[in-house]
């Protein structure tokens, strides 16, 4: 089993964790009901499916 030599020091630890950041969802239109809505991309067909209610916010 692989074992590192030396302990990685905290500050390169957190420099690294840093650097990975949460990216807001892009949002697209769709139309409900004759209604529009922007919602996430990637939940795009499961609101025309019917799978996901509507969103409260138009």
């Amino acid at each position: 089993m692989a074992v590192p030599k030396q302990r990685t020091p905290r500050s390169s630890t957190r420099k690294r964790r840093s650097a990975w950041k949460a990216q807001r969802p892009e949002l697209a239109t769709v139309q409900l009901d004759g209604r529009t809505y922007r919602v996430p991309y990637q939940l795009v067909p499961a609101y025309r499916r019917g799978l996901l209610p509507p969103p409260d916010q138009p």
